[in-house]
C-alpha cells in the first residue's frame, strides 16, 4: 500500500495533488499537500489516525516478528518519508524489529505541520546514479553503502 496515495485519498486531495503533479516534483509536492492539509485544519493527529487505518497484513507483522527474534538484521529503504513509516511500523508494533529506515526526511515544524524533504538533494547535485530512479534517492546506491558498511 502506497502511504502517500493513502493519506491523499483518505483526505480527499487526490484532485489537487493530481492536479500539481504534471508541474512538481514528488518530494516537494507531498511537502505542498501537507501543507495544504495543515491550511484545511487538519492536523498531525489526523495525519497519525489516517496512517494507522492502512491495511497490513497480519502475517507480514509476524513475518517481521520472527525475522527479528531471529536475529535478521532489518532495514528499510523506501522512497516514502520517514515520518509516514515509522508511523505504520509503531502502531504495528514493529519499529523496535528494523535497526535502519533509509527514506527521505519529515517532520513536525513548530506549527504542527508535517514537513517532508528529499532524501538526497536533486535541486544541489544530481545522485549520479545512470539507471532510471527516483531524482531524490537511488536505492541502488543505498543499497551498496549499506553493503559497504555490513562488510
Amino acid at each position: 500500500m502506497d502511504s502517500d496515495n493513502w493519506v491523499l485519498d483518505e483526505f480527499a486531495a487526490t484532485d489537487m495533488f493530481n492536479g500539481l503533479l504534471p508541474t512538481m516534483l514528488w518530494n516537494p509536492l507531498m511537502d505542498r499537500m501537507m501543507k495544504e492539509l495543515h491550511t484545511q485544519g487538519k492536523t498531525i493527529d489526523d495525519i497519525v489516525e489516517v496512517l494507522k487505518q492502512i491495511p497490513l497484513h497480519p502475517r507480514i507483522v509476524h513475518a517481521i516478528k520472527a525475522a527479528h527474534s531471529f536475529g535478521c538484521d532489518l532495514k528499510i529503504v523506501s522512497d516514502a518519508n520517514i515520518f509516514f513509516i515509522e508511523t505504520i511500523l509503531k502502531h504495528h508494533g514493529v519499529r523496535d524489529c528494523f535497526s535502519e529506515i533509509v527514506a527521505n526526511p519529515s517532520y513536525v515544524n513548530e506549527e504542527g505541520r508535517l514537513r517532508i524533504f528529499p532524501y538526497h538533494d536533486f535541486m544541489k547535485s544530481s545522485h549520479g546514479c545512470k539507471l532510471i530512479c527516483s531524482p531524490n534517492m537511488c536505492k541502488g546506491s543505498v543499497l551498496e553503502s549499506i553493503q559497504r558498511r555490513c562488510i
